[in-house]
C-alpha cells in the first residue's frame, strides 16, 4: 500500500514525488516511457519569468515564475546557469517605451539577488551587435537562466528515490478502481508486458499531454478542465555567433523567437506554437515550422539561416489550459490543480497546464491540497531550501566551484571536466573517487563519454 501513486515522469510528476517523499509519504511513480521522455525534454530549456506574458497581463504568473527562477538558481546551480538575453529594437513593432516598461516590471516584480538587471545597449559597441544586421542600432539586454531540462527531471526523481520513493519507468497505468479507502491500480510493463497490481490511498495524475485521456480512460473520472495541446518546435544549427548571450527576436505576428547558445558548438532556435491533435508521443517538426523559424531569425542576423543548415530539431506538445483564445501563443502557461474528493471514495489529484520554471511551486501547492487527505504528513514546506542532488554548491557560485574542481583534477580534459561539473555538480567527486588519470576512466566512446 502506497500513500501516493504518481502517474507521469515529467517535471511535474517528478517534483510532486520528491516533495511527497520528503514529507514521509510512501510514493510510487510510474512513467510509460522514460523520465522526461516527452514535453519535459522538449522545452526551450529556460528557467524564466516569461517576459512576453506581461503583454497578456499575467502579472501573477510572471511574479511566481521570477520567484522560482531565484529559488532554482540556488537549488541546482550546476544545471541552471544565468543567461543574458539581447532584444533588438525594431521600429514598427513594440515601441521602446513599452519594452522599457516591461523590463522594469521584469526587474522589480520579484526580489532579485543572483542576476543583473536590464539595460539599453548600442549594437555598435556591444558584442551582440556583430552578428546582427547594420540596420539594427540599439536594443535591450536582460537576464534569465538556461536549464538542462531532462536532467532537472532526473535529479528530482533521484532525490525522491533517495527519500524512499519507488520509481517504475517503462510502466503504464492501464486500469484503476476507486474504492472507499484506496485505489486498486494495474500497471503494465511496456517492455515485457507483465502486469502488477498496487494499492494507493491517492492517485496523482501528472500525465501532461495525457492528463485528459488518463481521466477518461484508466481513472474513469470526469475532467474539471479542458486541455489544449500546442506543439512547440526548435531547430539546431552550427553556432551562429561567437559570444555567450542569447537573442530574443520580435516577429511581425507579435510572437517572439529565441536564438540560444546550445551545447557549446550549436545554436538552438525556437519556438513555434501550433495547435496539435495527434499522438503526443509521435510529434515532429514540419517543413512550415522550419521555414518559419529560419525566416524569423533572418530578419535579424547578417548571415541567413536556411533549412539545409539545420542539423537537428526537437518538438514537444504542451498541455495548456483551454481558453477561448484563437492564438495559441496567447494561451496561459499557468496551471490548475484539481483535487477530487467524493464521499466514500479515495481521492485523486490532477495537474492541468504548467511550465518547467514553476514545477517546484506546483508540487508544493499539490502537497498543500493533499494535507487534508494525509493527516500524518509533514506540513512544513521544504523543497525551496534543499538543493537537488549535486547542487549543494557554496553560495550557488558555479564558477568558483568549477575552478576548484579543475584544480583538484588537473589531469581531466577541460571539456570533460566541464561536462562532469555541469551534469553531476558536487557529486562529480564521487564519480571520480580513486580515479587519478584519463586512462583510469576506461574506453572513450566519443563526445567526452568514457566507460567509467
Amino acid at each position: 500500500m502506497f500513500d501516493l501513486l504518481v502517474v507521469g515522469g515529467g517535471v511535474n510528476g517528478a517534483g510532486i514525488a520528491r516533495d511527497a517523499a520528503g514529507r514521509s509519504l510512501s510514493v510510487l511513480l510510474c512513467e510509460q516511457d522514460d523520465l522526461a521522455a516527452h514535453t519535459s525534454s522538449a522545452s526551450t530549456k529556460l528557467i524564466h519569468g516569461g517576459l512576453r506574458y506581461l503583454e497578456h497581463y499575467e502579472f501573477s504568473l510572471v511574479r511566481k515564475a521570477l520567484q522560482e527562477r531565484e529559488v532554482l538558481l540556488r537549488l541546482a546551480p550546476h544545471i541552471i546557469s544565468p543567461l543574458r538575453f539581447v532584444m533588438p529594437y525594431v521600429s514598427g513593432l513594440r515601441p521602446a517605451w513599452m519594452i522599457r516598461a516591461g523590463l522594469f516590471l521584469y526587474d522589480h516584480l520579484s526580489k532579485r539577488e543572483l542576476l543583473p538587471g536590464s539595460r539599453g545597449i548600442n549594437f555598435r559597441t556591444h558584442v551582440s551587435g556583430t552578428s546582427l544586421k547594420k540596420t539594427l542600432k540599439k536594443g535591450f539586454v536582460y537576464s534569465d537562466a538556461a536549464v538542462q531540462d531532462a536532467r532537472l527531471v532526473v535529479l528530482n526523481v533521484m532525490d525522491a528515490q533517495e527519500r524512499g520513493a519507488t520509481i517504475l519507468t517503462k510502466t503504464r497505468l492501464i486500469a484503476a478502481k476507486q474504492g472507499a479507502q484506496h485505489w486498486d491500480a494495474t500497471l503494465r510493463s511496456t517492455t515485457s508486458g507483465e502486469t502488477i497490481n498496487v494499492q494507493a490511498r491517492c492517485v496523482v495524475n501528472a500525465g501532461g499531454p495525457w492528463v485528459a485521456s488518463l481521466l477518461s480512460g484508466a481513472l474513469n473520472m470526469p475532467a474539471q478542465h479542458q486541455i489544449r495541446l500546442v506543439k512547440g518546435s526548435h531547430i539546431v544549427t552550427k553556432r551562429l555567433f561567437d559570444h555567450d548571450h542569447a537573442y530574443i527576436f520580435q516577429n511581425p505576428d507579435k510572437r517572439i523567437v529565441f536564438a540560444i547558445p546550445y551545447e557549446n558548438d550549436f545554436t538552438a532556435i525556437g519556438t513555434t506554437d501550433v495547435d496539435y491533435s495527434g499522438d503526443p508521443s509521435k510529434v515532429d517538426i514540419s517543413e512550415e515550422e522550419t521555414a518559419y523559424l529560419c525566416e524569423s531569425v533572418n530578419r535579424y542576423f547578417v548571415t541567413p539561416v536556411t533549412p539545409a543548415q539545420v542539423v537537428s530539431s526537437w518538438s514537444g506538445v504542451r498541455p495548456l489550459l483551454e481558453e477561448e483564445i484563437a492564438n495559441p501563443s496567447a494561451v496561459t502557461r499557468d496551471y490548475r490543480l484539481e483535487l477530487t474528493i467524493e464521499k466514500n471514495l479515495a481521492p485523486a489529484l490532477s495537474v492541468f497546464g504548467g511550465k518547467i520554471t514553476t514545477y517546484r511551486r506546483l508540487a508544493e501547492e499539490a502537497m498543500e491540497k493533499l494535507q487534508p487527505v494525509f493527516s500524518y504528513m509533514k506540513t512544513e514546506s521544504w523543497t525551496a531550501h534543499v538543493p537537488l542532488p549535486g547542487g549543494d554548491i557554496k553560495n550557488a557560485d558555479f564558477a568558483s566551484f568549477f575552478n576548484h574542481f579543475q584544480q583538484r583534477h588537473p589531469w581531466l580534459p577541460a571539456a570533460t571536466a566541464k561536462r562532469y561539473a555541469h551534469a553531476y555538480g558536487t557529486r562529480a567527486e564521487t564519480l571520480l573517487d580513486s580515479i587519478y588519470s584519463v586512462d583510469a576512466l576506461g574506453e572513450l566512446f566519443g563526445a567526452d563519454l568514457y566507460e567509467a
